[in-house]
């Protein structure tokens, strides 16, 4: 029996699951619940272990907004402790861990708009099949925050320093086409086919013997670590608490939460 979530939806089909975000009327907003669930949920996953291939995807009309600007993870309050609020800072960062290294093969099915977190969330998975209709955007530097969650070392070791640094420091939107260019997804299909090519690269992999599909993605796995060797992710909790004391950037924040509110 799968674990019971109160922001996921865990189904399975013999050998592949569905973990989809399950707050659509909060277009899947990443909540610090959500995202401890998710954590939970690849460590559940790892446990089962007849499932080869996990799809991870977003109900309702898109996969995520990102986090959830009601219930920020980074925000910290008077009443935490500095070891409280370094370890609401890491959240976000296990999370993207504990997709990452999952045994399935993990592919996600991306559509309507994946933002901040919920793009990071994309690619800490092994394939990215995305809709047509897609955008992405990286808003961090807009709330005043650098991006967190292990994003710039991923970011640098699939696209590159410049780029990177593009995407990140203009928070520019992108869409579906520009990030197959980039190298961020594997298709770019057509919104009614979406699934069914999800599912048809689901059960190839699974078919597949298991033992060379799961060292390949450790190989992977191991080099793209290697050249972000030289971040530290334990100080992404310190870095949180130290930028969202800086006027500027609370300032920043309330700006950007302002405008997509209104």
């Amino acid at each position: 029996m799968s674990p019971d979530f109160t922001t996921l939806k865990i189904e399975q089909e013999e050998s592949i699951a569905f973990l989809s975000l399950n707050r659509p009327k909060r277009l899947n907003a990443l909540s610090g619940t959500c995202l401890r669930e998710l954590a939970e949920a690849a460590h559940w996953f790892n446990q089962q272990k007849h499932i080869k291939v996990v799809i991870i995807r977003g109900t309702g009309r898109t996969f995520s907004a990102g986090a959830d600007i009601h219930d920020f993870p980074n925000n910290p309050t008077e009443s935490e402790t500095w070891i409280e609020r370094r370890d609401k800072g890491q959240i976000g960062m296990r999370m993207t861990e504990s997709i990452g290294n999952m045994n399935a093969i993990t592919i996600a099915q991306v559509h309507g708009f994946a933002i901040g977190g919920a793009f990071l969330l994309m690619l800490a998975c092994d394939f990215r099949i995305v809709a047509a209709n897609t955008f992405f955007s990286i808003p961090e530097v807009d709330l005043g925050i650098p991006l967190s969650w292990g994003g710039i070392p991923k970011l640098v070791s699939e696209i590159g320093p410049a780029k990177t640094k593009e995407l990140v420091m203009t928070c520019r939107r992108f869409d579906a086409v520009e990030a197959k260019d980039l190298g961020l997804v594997n298709q770019v299909v057509a919104i009614e086919d979406l699934e069914k090519k999800c599912l048809e690269l689901a059960h190839s992999l699974a078919a597949k013997p298991a033992v060379p599909i799961m060292m390949t993605k450790e190989q992977v796995n191991a080099v793209a670590k290697h050249i972000g060797a030289a971040y530290v992710a334990s100080a992404e909790g310190d870095m949180l608490q130290t930028v969202l004391k800086d006027e500027e950037s609370k300032a920043a924040a309330i700006a950007y939460m302002n405008s997509i509110t209104k």
